[in-house]
C-alpha cells in the first residue's frame, strides 16, 4: 500500500476529516446566513421605528410648543381680567362703605357682566366666585357683597400669587412636551439598536467570508484554524446580538 493511500485513510478516519470539515462548514454557512438575515431584518425594523418616532416626536413638539404659547397668552389675558375684576371689587366695596346703593347695584351688574364673559372656571374657583349663584337673579347683590366681605375668602386675593395656579396653565403643554421627549429618546434608542444590529450583520459577513475560504486551503491545519476563527466570531456575534433589545413594534413584532 502506498504512503499516499495510507495518509488518505488516516485523514478519513480522523474526526476532523476533510469531509467532516466540509459538512461543518456548510452547516455553519447556513446558520450564519439565517442569523445575518435575522439581524438585517431586526435592524431595518429599528430603523423604521426610529424614523416614525422622530416624526411623531417632531409633531408632538410642535403641538406642545403651540399649547405652551397658548398658555402664555391665556395667562396674560387672565392677569388682565384679574386687574379689571379687582378694580370692580374695590369700587363695589367703596360704594357699599358710603352706603351708595345705586352705585353698588351698578358696579355689581358690571362685575356680573364682566365675569360672565371673561372669568374662567378655574379662576372663578380660585377666587371663590360662584358663576351660577351670583348670576341667577336672586339676591345677587347681597351674595356678592358677602363674598367680598368674607375675611376667610379669596375674593380680594390674586390667584396669581399661587405658583400652583400658574403652573396649571402649562400642564397640558408640558405633558405633551414630555411625551415628545420620551418618543424622541425611544427613537434615539431605536437608532442605537439599529446600529448594533448593523454591526452584528457586518461580523456575520466576516464569518461568511471566512467559512467561504475554508475550502481554499489544502492543508487541514489551515482549514481548522480558519474554521475555528469563524466559529469564535460567530459565537461572539450571536452573544452580542442576544443582548440587543428587539423592536417594540413593526413587522412580526406587531
Amino acid at each position: 500500500m502506498s504512503k499516499e493511500n495510507v495518509t488518505e485513510k488516516e485523514e478519513k478516519k480522523g474526526f476532523f476529516s476533510d469531509s467532516t470539515i466540509e459538512v461543518i462548514t456548510v452547516i455553519l454557512l447556513g446558520i450564519t446566513a439565517l442569523l445575518t438575515a435575522w439581524a438585517t431584518y431586526a435592524g431595518s425594523i429599528h430603523a423604521g421605528n426610529q424614523a416614525t418616532n422622530y416624526a411623531k416626536s417632531n409633531n408632538l413638539s410642535s403641538d406642545g410648543n403651540s399649547r405652551y404659547n397658548e398658555a402664555v397668552q391665556n395667562l396674560s389675558h387672565d392677569m388682565e381680567v384679574w386687574n379689571t375684576l379687582s378694580s370692580y371689587e374695590v369700587d363695589i366695596i367703596y360704594a357699599d362703605s358710603v352706603k351708595d346703593k345705586n352705585a353698588v347695584e351698578e358696579k355689581v351688574q358690571k362685575l356680573q357682566w364682566f365675569c360672565s364673559d371673561n372669568l374662567t372656571d378655574d379662576m372663578a374657583a380660585a377666587i371663590g366666585y360662584d358663576l351660577d349663584a351670583f348670576e341667577d337673579g336672586k339676591n345677587d347683590t347681597d351674595e356678592i357683597l358677602a363674598w367680598l366681605n368674607d375675611e376667610n375668602g379669596n375674593a380680594l386675593v390674586s390667584p396669581f400669587n399661587s405658583d400652583e395656579f400658574i403652573d396649571n396653565y402649562y400642564t397640558e403643554a408640558l405633558e405633551v412636551l414630555d411625551e415628545s421627549q420620551a418618543v424622541l429618546e425611544q427613537g434615539q434608542q431605536d437608532n442605537a439598536n439599529g446600529d448594533k444590529f448593523s454591526l452584528v450583520s457586518v461580523i456575520y459577513s466576516v464569518v461568511l467570508f471566512l467559512l467561504g475560504i475554508v475550502g481554499v486551503f489544502k492543508n487541514k491545519t489551515n482549514k481548522l484554524v480558519v474554521l475555528a476563527i469563524s466559529v469564535v466570531c460567530l459565537v461572539a456575534a450571536l452573544i452580542f446580538m442576544l443582548t440587543i433589545p428587539l423592536p417594540t413594534s413593526g413587522g412580526i413584532f406587531g
